[in-house]
């Protein structure tokens, strides 16, 4: 069993497994389990859970009050905002065409991901699109197409199904 790595100098968690790249920033009351790896030039907002195994690719920000469960890879033009969970396994990507022969760093997709969302277990979120505000991603949709605010989605491909009620 490995020790935890507690950094109180900064108030926020590390577990000893996890790898930071440089130029990582981390908010207060932030916590990195087991296994994560967080490449350079990433911000983490305040008040963070990123679960075991969850890997966060170069640039990207992340909002306060963010949850983000078991295996989870979170790749370069993803932005997500304050208070949005994220459930195990989902799938996010950030080229449209990809192609193991081509490297096509420099044409990455944003990907924005607004305030209060939820992505549920295993749901698939493809590169340049939004997910709006408040919305509810269900487990295992694929979303190929922007969300709007306060809508709730299944299936594959996600369809509405109905509201999200404004004063959770």
């Amino acid at each position: 069993m490995r020790k935890i790595k507690k950094i109180t100098k900064n108030k926020y968690f590390i577990h000893s497994s996890s790898i930071l790249d440089k130029n990582v920033k981390i908010g207060s009351g932030t916590k990195i389990w087991h296994f994560c790896h967080i490449s350079k030039n990433v911000n983490i907002g305040k008040n963070c859970n990123l679960g075991q195994n969850v890997f966060i690719g170069e640039g990207v920000s992340i909002g306060d009050n963010v949850k983000i469960q078991n295996n989870v890879s979170v790749y370069s033009g993803v932005i997500i905002k304050k208070n949005v969970f994220i459930g195990p396994s989902v799938v996010f990507t950030n080229v449209l065409e990809p192609r193991s022969f081509i490297n096509q760093k420099k044409k990455f997709i944003k990907t924005h991901i607004d305030e209060g969302a939820t992505l549920g277990a295993n749901s698939t979120i493809l590169c340049g699109i939004r997910i709006g505000k408040f919305s509810l991603i269900g487990a295992g949709a694929v979303c190929v197409r922007s969300v709007e605010p306060y809508n709730k989605v299944v299936g594959n491909p996600s369809r509405v199904i109905g509201k999200i009620k404004k004063n959770l």
